[in-house]
């Protein structure tokens, strides 16, 4: 089992049903600016995930531009996350896309 590559647009809808988006993008990024409703996922909150999320939710995976999240969907599938996905383009392809932001301003 492994995980799907989806595009942008595809990752809102699936949020906007429910899905969990995970930003994994360091903590300057993130705060600065992120997909709305993201959870940041790190190291150090990888706990708080696994307490919030259930194995079979969906998960949607986030970096820069869509190579780091590769990494991290195939780990998270590892651990037993059954629909993981990781977003084409990352962050820069969810801003050219212009779907909903947060920033810190």
């Amino acid at each position: 089992m492994s995980f799907k590559e989806i595009t942008p647009q595809q990752a809102w809808e699936m949020v906007q049903q429910g899905a969990v988006l995970a930003d994994i993008r360091d903590d300057t990024r993130f705060t600065h600016s992120h997909p709305k409703g993201a959870f940041h996922l790190t190291n150090q909150s990888f706990l708080q995930f696994e307490e919030l999320v259930d194995f079979d939710s969906p998960i949607i995976v986030s970096c820069y531009h869509g190579v780091s999240s590769k990494n991290v969907a195939t780990f998270l599938v590892e651990q037993g996350y059954e629909n993981v996905f990781s977003i084409i383009g990352g962050f820069d392809g969810w801003c050219r896309a212009e779907l909903p932001i947060e920033t810190a301003y």
